[in-house]
């Protein structure tokens, strides 16, 4: 089964090269990369192009014309040009763990999509990670995390879970099983039956709604947030708004109460545009 691991990108070269280190440190090779660019600067192409004459992994550079935040418009083009039938989900602020690709491939199920989670970090150890840091694994190292000034408060169970009991974890966690752009995946042919991504959303909850049309459709969440693990690079996000999380709050209540599984505003607008 070929996978495609898709994830945004919008002018972060810096942090974009520390998920690809990640993704080239991969156990399991069978997957492509597709890189979906809201609209980056040359820089973000000159590094894309760098790491793919480096790799024997193949790679696709999507890239749009910045417009303001067009992630769901993205997204669908991405989701088109996949070559997998299975679709791994994430950001480009995330850094998966070796084992990230196997255990989505190793769980995944017909009419099922996963939901994992991620591991937040701060502006300084997100800046300090080196490509040695993520091939050994040392960033999801709770010693080497604590090393790098995280607050020893901090709730560090998805990183030091131990394989046995990931799977207990992951039954019985409060967390709901959502679609999280982070970390999740499913089919492509679901992805394509629900029209993908719906255009019109904003920042906040985008991802969110594309699950909760996947759950109409009859698409059952399953839980792997102990068990695929990424650690999140800290960032601004100026691109929220009120009005955006109005607008896509107004969207998600209409998808829940009408049980809307196809939304008019994704894939298939897209291609006849």
């Amino acid at each position: 089964m070929l996978i495609s691991v898709i994830f945004t990108t919008y002018n972060s070269p810096l942090w974009l090269e520390k998920v690809l280190w990640g993704f080239d440190a991969q156990t399991d090779q069978q997957f492509e990369i597709v890189i979906a660019d809201d609209g980056s600067r040359e820089d973000t192409r000159q590094l894309i192009d760098r790491f793919a004459s480096a790799t024997d992994r193949p790679i696709q550079h999507i890239w749009q014309e910045d417009n303001g935040f067009q992630k769901c418009r993205i997204l669908n083009k991405a989701i088109v040009a996949a070559r997998g039938d299975y679709l791994i989900l994430t950001d480009g602020d995330c850094i998966p763990r070796k084992d990230f690709v196997s255990v989505h491939r190793a769980n995944a199920e017909p009419r099922c999509f996963l939901s994992g989670g991620y591991f937040k970090l701060p502006m300084g150890t997100s800046q300090s990670i080196t490509r040695e840091d993520v091939e050994s694994g040392r960033c999801f190292s709770k010693a080497w995390l604590l090393d790098q000034g995280m607050p020893r408060k901090t709730n560090f169970m998805k990183l030091t879970v131990k394989p046995w009991a990931e799977y207990w974890f992951n039954r019985f966690t409060p967390t709901k099983s959502t679609w999280n752009g982070h970390n999740a995946s499913g089919w492509k042919s679901d992805a394509i039956i629900v029209n993908g991504f719906d255009e019109r959303l904003q920042y906040g909850g985008l991802d969110r709604e594309f699950g909760e049309r996947l759950v109409n459709l009859g698409t059952r969440p399953k839980q792997i947030r102990y068990s695929a693990i990424t650690v999140h690079l800290d960032h601004p996000r100026g691109y929220a708004s009120e009005a955006g999380w109005a607008l896509n709050h107004d969207i998600r209540n209409t998808v829940r109460l009408e049980k809307v599984i196809e939304t008019p505003h994704g894939i298939k607008q897209l291609t006849t545009a």
